[in-house]
Order: C-alpha cells, then structure tokens, then sequence
C-alpha cells in the first residue's frame, strides 16, 4: 500500500492526493489522479519510480497531457510531471540534449538559435520533448526521430542510453511505450539562422490558419490512414461540426475534437466512436486512434483502439 507518510520521508519533489487532471491535459478534461507527482530531479524521479514499482502502484507520465483523454473518473495511479524540473536543452559537443520535461517549442526554439536546421518544421507541435519521442511526434513531412541519435530512459529499474536504431521508431510510434525517456540528444545539421526563423513562423502560421488552437484539444485524433487524410474522412462523412455535450468535430479541422466549454470525457470518446464507426461504415476504412485514453475500462478503449 501506497501513502504520503511512506514517500514523504525521501522524495524531495512536490507531491497531493486527488489532483483534477483537467488542470494538465490540453483538452481541459479528466478526474483526479490518487497522487500528483513533481520530482525534484531525475534522482528523484528514479527514486520514486523505483518505490512505485516495488509496491507494484501504477503511474502515469503527463508529459504536456497534449495526447490524451483522462477518464471523468480520473486515475488509479500516480500521475508524474516532469516540466517543472527536467526541462533544460543544451548543447553538449556537437548534440543539442534535451531533458524530457522541456516544452518541444522549447527545443526548437534552442536549435535554430544555435543555427542547426531539420526541426523548425516541427514548431508548434504541443507537447514535451518525453511525450514527443514516445509517440514520434511530426508535423510538415518531418519526424521527431529523424535526427535522435540516442535516448536516455529508466527501464528495468535503472538509467539506460538507447541508440536510435534500437528505439522501434515508426509513424507515430516508438518502442518506449512501457519505459520512462529522460532525455534525448540530437545531432542536427547547420543552417542559416535566418531562413529557419521564416520557416518556422510559415509553419506556426499555417497551423494557426488550419487547426483550432484558441480551444482546448488533444490535437490530431486519428492517425492519416495510408493515401489519405483522417480529417477528410470524417468531414466527408458529414461530422464536421458534430457536437455532444461541450465537445465538438471542430469546424475548422474535422481530426480535431475541442472542448467548447466543461466538456466531459465522455463526450469526447462517444464523438471518437462516432467518427469511427461512420467513416468505416462509409469508406471501409478503420480510423486508428492517435491519442491515449487513459483511465477508461477496457471495454471502452477496446471499442476505439
């Protein structure tokens, strides 16, 4: 059994009970988490990683909370942040090393100050540098592991470096899904100050022009199936609009879900099940779900997967 009088003793972070994670999601949903976790270091963290899976408690990685749904009912676990203390970027030789809990504007903004191109096309993408290399984050024909050379992670109960070719990078995807990254180091090509800022700001301006930034959202909801778009799909199914509760198929993006406003949960999965459910009824083709639903029973995430 799992309690503050037994962690307090040796954690030196910031640590509550019943913490609403609606306050750490970008979609603005989701109940408390049984404990809220802000380690005061990566030994902090690796010491109460350890004390968690020795009591066999579950636990959660935040990250931004930009790639997933918490359940209204919250979580059974152990839900930790990292930005608050593992957010440097810095060159270390010719390597931009950047901590887990670093905002990924964070770490473009740092590569094209030090006139290194191949992220500014990524600028804008919501999430930390941990959340971006698990999920291989991308935007604009660029990935996030297109210039990892390794990865620094807690797995088996101790601190590994994981090479890039040993990381099972894919599109959307890594092999880090049961490990904790720490960090990650680059080695990025030099380019000319100037135009990677212009790229950048015709990045940012293009997602502002195309995508529901002034709401809350989780961002894409479905990865793009070979040969086509998700949000063609579901717009062609006649859902953009499509609203339940305070959660709407956005109007000005139909793979963006947002939250008018106290949205729940539950409203966002059943447009989730509803969008998939009418496009695979209309074209045959089965929307994947790009976003974690965390906290949701089995059946439930079953039915969207």
């Amino acid at each position: 059994m799992v309690t503050l009088s037994d962690i307090k003793p040796f954690f030196r972070g910031y640590i509550t009970i019943n913490e609403p994670m609606s306050k750490y999601t970008s979609m603005r949903v989701g109940g408390p988490a049984d404990y809220y976790v802000e380690p005061a270091d990566k030994q902090d963290l690796v010491e109460i990683v350890q004390y968690l899976q020795k009591n066999n408690y579950p636990y959660l990685m935040l990250g931004r909370g930009s790639n997933m749904i918490i359940s209204d009912d919250g979580v059974r676990c152990a839900a930790i942040n990292l930005e608050s203390s593992m957010a440097n970027v810095a060159m270390q030789g010719d390597l931009v090393v950047a901590e887990a809990g670093a905002h990924w504007s964070k770490f473009v903004d740092f590569c094209i100050q030090q006139e290194l191109a191949g992220v500014e096309m990524l600028a804008g993408i919501p999430g930390s540098v941990g959340g971006c290399v698990v999920m291989n984050a991308g935007a604009h024909g660029g990935e996030t592991a297109d210039h990892i050379v390794e990865i620094e992670v807690f797995r088996d109960g101790r601190v590994q470096t994981v090479k890039k070719e040993q990381a099972d990078f894919s599109y959307r995807h890594s092999g880090f899904g049961k490990d904790i990254v720490l960090s990650a180091s680059f080695l990025l090509p030099k380019g000319d100050k100037e135009e990677l800022i212009r790229l950048r700001r015709e990045h940012i301006l293009k997602r502002n022009t195309t995508q529901p930034l002034t709401l809350p959202n989780s961002g894409s909801m479905f990865k793009n199936p070979a040969g086509t778009f998700a949000a063609k799909l579901i717009e062609q199914a006649g859902l953009k609009g499509k609203r339940v509760g305070n959660a709407q198929i956005s109007e000005k993006h139909a793979n963006f879900i947002v939250n008018l406003g106290d949205a729940k949960a539950a409203d966002v999965v059943t447009l989730v099940d509803l969008a998939r459910r009418t496009v695979h009824q209309n074209t045959g083709v089965l929307l994947e779900l790009e976003v974690k639903l965390v906290g949701f029973p089995e059946e439930v995430r079953q039915k969207v997967a």
